[in-house]
């Protein structure tokens, strides 16, 4: 699994919530929806706010601050003050490890 690094458990982090983990530098937001894993960019298009400190309503994570909010699976900008799409990053889960593409491997 080139350019791939472990972040968490795939049994830490429930169906229905989300974290942010570091991969590199980066912030990224990890969600489990109904046991399948995404990742994007844990910050809002708008004021950079954590999406991470958000809600996550199944597909759908809303920004804290102005309420924007964009698809997980995606990273499309669904509705809000944010002007632009969220990076997302590839995920694979093995052996009960959860592990996210690095950005500069995609």
């Amino acid at each position: 699994m080139d350019g791939f690094v472990p972040v968490t458990t795939a049994s830490a982090l429930a169906p229905g919530a989300m974290t942010w983990v570091a991969v590199d530098r980066e912030r990224v937001l990890l969600a489990n929806v109904e046991g399948v894993f995404y990742a994007l960019r844990d910050a809002c298009g708008h004021r950079q706010a954590p999406l991470s400190k958000g809600t996550l309503a199944g597909h759908v994570v809303e920004c804290p601050l102005h309420f924007a909010t964009f698809d997980v699976r995606t990273g499309k900008l669904l509705s809000g003050p944010a002007s632009a799409d969220v990076p997302t990053y590839d995920v694979h889960v093995k052996d009960g490890t959860v592990y996210v593409k690095r950005a500069s491997a995609m």
